[in-house]
């Protein structure tokens, strides 16, 4: 999976949000100032390019829907993260985010309480 700029991620948390669309609707959702149509269309082409949107002519209309579920591209994002900057440890990230004090302890009770959920009984 190729890794998307953080306007390519902008658009396809757009498409991902409204299941797909069309440019000009795309533009629309994009906080002001807006940039071009065209600067929309380029990035959009650029995400079929790359598998992350699939397009389907209507008339003189393209229709764009994600070929790459949201889920699968956070997995690998999330992955790269972990790999790249917090050497493979979740560890070491989630003590970043408490060092950087970006999680309260109730925050951190309830990542706890995630992963004992989620732990297979014995």
């Amino acid at each position: 999976m190729e890794k998307l700029t953080a306007q390519e991620e902008e658009i396809m948390l757009i498409i991902w949000k409204q299941k797909g669309g069309c440019i000009k609707t795309f533009v629309e959702q994009l906080p002001a100032p807006q940039p071009p149509y065209t600067t929309v269309a380029s990035i959009v082409k650029n995400l079929e390019r790359k598998a992350y949107v699939k397009a389907e002519r209507y008339g003189n209309t393209f229709y764009y829907t994600p070929a790459i579920d949201e889920n699968e591209y956070k997995r690998s994002f999330m992955s790269r993260m972990v790999r790249n900057y917090f050497a493979n440890s979740y560890r070491d990230m989630v003590a970043f985010f408490v060092n950087e004090e970006h999680l309260s302890q109730e925050e951190l009770d309830e990542i706890v309480q995630i992963i004992e959920r989620g732990k297979p009984r014995k």
